[in-house]
């Protein structure tokens, strides 16, 4: 592990924003990007993650910031305020408004504690399982922070056990090794957590990102008021939160369809440690194959669902990523029975509400099915979004009707 920095401000080295980056700082953006700063000796010399001055042409102080020359995101603003030093009281800070909130909103300790640039702490996702937490570290200036960040967490919320989960994908462009390490505490298992009032289990070094998904906790609980006394068919599936809370709803039955045999078993494990076993069946496939092949079989169901995982990646998949999107749900909405319900989501940023809402209406026309939009949402209020920065609006969600 990285050691942190100690620099004070005034001691950092200056980098020199160019006009367009000025005017980004100045309208709140969090970011720089690469072409909006002056590349010369002193830059390409901070290490990648090192703190910096951003400063303006005439070299007045304008934040104190992350600095990468390596990646597109060159520098992730920490503090615009120069007398204060970024250190673990700093850090301890952020998390303990962070905490604050979640606690007001959620209150049991099972949610998203930290969500990077929203809550202050750049490329920083931090998920609260009880007593346990996971991390995603995905920056190299907070990489660098990392031993300072525990320190933080163990004064603010003494955790047991603490997981570094750092294997995403996005590392790789601030040019991050990839590990994963229970740094504090152990693990025997996956650990348990609550969401809305159901019993669930999260693999915390195996799963996907950091065990689950907590950014649906409303949708979950909005679709589980459309389940009663319906067959509910949920299509990635992964570790069951939509699928037990249908069934604790009063749903008759619900299948439940990932390609992951791993996310099946949490799944299943979660159904039985809630009493609906009985009414919850598994099923390992592809999902785009099984919506096809239940379609051919006659199959219909009161609700269904479907979560995918990002079907837009990069900004350059965007066009092919939408038409996903569409072919999604034009191969869902002919297993929605007259009068059902169907929910359809999107976890990529770069796919916007406008563009995925449009994607919808599209695979809806495709398949010759009309209806109305009940509700259309983004992720649990522990999934903040930073005012001046879209992005982290990430997720989209529509629930809709159809005759």
């Amino acid at each position: 592990m990285p050691q942190a920095p100690h620099s004070p401000p005034a001691e950092l080295p200056s980098v020199a924003l160019k006009p367009h980056g000025e005017k980004r700082l100045g309208r709140g953006h969090p970011w720089v990007y690469s072409n909006e700063v002056e590349m010369d000796a002193a830059a390409k010399a901070v290490p990648p993650g090192g703190l910096v001055r951003l400063c303006d042409r005439k070299g007045s102080y304008r934040a104190t910031a992350f600095f990468n020359r390596h990646p597109l995101i060159a520098a992730r603003v920490l503090s615009r305020d120069e007398t204060q030093p970024i250190d673990k009281d700093f850090l301890a800070g952020r998390l303990k408004r962070a905490l604050d909130i979640r606690e007001r909103l959620i209150g049991a300790p099972y949610y998203r504690l930290v969500h990077a640039e929203a809550d202050g702490l750049p490329g920083v996702i931090i998920d609260r399982f009880g007593a346990a937490l996971c991390l995603q570290v995905n920056t190299a200036g907070m990489e660098r922070l990392t031993p300072l960040l525990l320190e933080a967490l163990n004064e603010v919320v003494a955790p047991e056990t603490v997981v570094l989960r750092n294997d995403g994908a996005v590392r790789k462009l601030e040019q991050l090794d990839d590990y994963v390490e229970v740094v504090q505490g152990s693990l025997d298992g996956p650990v348990t957590l609550e969401e809305n009032g159901a019993r669930f289990f999260a693999d915390l070094t195996g799963g996907q990102k950091t065990g689950w998904f907590y950014d649906q906790r409303d949708n979950r609980a909005w679709a589980a008021r459309l389940a009663k006394d319906a067959r509910v068919l949920d299509c990635y599936a992964f570790a069951g939160g939509f699928t037990v809370q249908a069934a604790l709803a009063g749903a008759s039955e619900v299948v439940s369809v990932d390609r992951s045999q791993g996310a099946l078993d949490l799944a299943a494990r979660a159904a039985e440690a809630n009493g609906v076993a009985g009414r919850c069946r598994f099923v390992k496939a592809e999902v785009f194959q099984e919506l096809q092949r239940q379609a051919q079989a006659g199959e219909t169901y009161g609700l269904v669902v479907v979560d995918p995982p990002a079907f837009v990646k990069t900004k350059k998949d965007t066009a092919q990523g939408l038409k996903g999107y569409r072919k999604m749900v034009r191969l869902a909405a002919p297993l929605v029975a007259e009068g059902g319900y169907l929910l359809a989501a999107s976890c990529s940023h770069h796919a916007d509400l406008e563009s995925f809402a449009e994607q919808v209406k599209r695979g809806l026309m495709d398949a010759g099915r009309r209806g109305r939009i009940l509700r259309t949402s983004g992720a649990a209020p522990d999934h903040p979004v930073h005012p001046a920065l879209p992005e982290s609006a990430y997720l989209k969600a529509q629930i809709l009707a159809l005759d």
